[in-house]
């Protein structure tokens, strides 16, 4: 099992693609370069392009030999590329995947509110170019805590695909500052998540956030379940992967 991080600006997304350039593909090509034999990987999260991950778990079978894990990792990152991070190597109970064993899962969000555009944040953070009514925003993720339809927060082309049933647990929404420049920090938890929930939760929340909704649309939109009743997609730079939550016992 591999902790990994990564800038997602230069990658197709997680999840393997012909012709493009993709976290699990460069794993997966790094893994079978140092192990000599063809290897298939598994991620916690499949990220959208352009989605960076801080807490990335990715599982694959071992066979063979178990290779020492300190030298693994460092093998691993002289082939990734300076945006594909592994950061340790462990060992996990037989059966473990990181994405079917996983209990819970965190995404931060980060905007930049006002007039000023962000230097060192630009190409992680939202710059929304004006104030945001943070309030307004937290009386409205209220309304999607619980376990609810997500069918109106999820990719029009992913539905029909399987069950829009999620859990959230936590919707936080708090002022930081990164870089010495000031943010919006969005954190999201659940059990799971639907394609691209996590950017239409939060440029819903921003349409809240510039008055141009009230906080009662939020649970409105959910309801419906329809993907044109909620707000547009927040770009896929502001967010990150954060944690993944596993039980204890899955660990060697």
């Amino acid at each position: 099992m591999l902790h990994v991080s990564y800038d997602g600006a230069g990658f197709s997304g997680f999840a393997r693609q012909p012709g493009l350039r993709t976290v699990q593909g460069e794993l997966e090509h790094a893994l079978g370069v140092v192990l000599r034999q063809p290897v298939e990987v598994v991620g916690a999260g499949r990220t959208d392009a352009g989605v960076h991950a801080l807490g990335q778990v990715v599982s694959f079978p071992a066979t063979g030999a178990e290779p020492p894990l300190e030298s693994l990792s460092r093998s691993l990152n002289a082939l990734t590329g300076e945006d594909l991070v592994v950061a340790s190597a462990s060992f996990a109970e037989p059966g473990f995947s990181a994405r079917r064993s996983a209990l819970a899962r965190e995404y931060r969000y980060f905007l930049v509110p006002g007039p000023v555009p962000p230097l060192f944040t630009r190409k992680t953070a939202w710059w929304v170019k004006r104030p945001l009514n943070l309030d307004a925003m937290r009386r409205a993720a209220e309304h999607l805590i619980g376990e609810h339809d997500f069918a109106a927060f999820c990719a029009a082309e992913s539905l029909g695909k399987g069950s829009t049933f999620r859990r959230l647990d936590l919707i936080e929404i708090a002022s930081d500052r990164e870089m010495g420049e000031h943010v919006v920090v969005v954190r999201v938890i659940g059990n799971a998540f639907l394609h691209s929930m996590v950017r239409i939760i939060v440029g819903s929340l921003v349409e809240v956030g510039l008055g141009r909704k009230d906080a009662s649309w939020l649970g409105e939109a959910l309801q419906s379940r329809k993907r044109e009743a909620a707000g547009p997609t927040a770009p896929a730079h502001g967010l990150t992967l954060w944690h993944v939550e596993y039980p204890e016992e899955c660990w060697l």
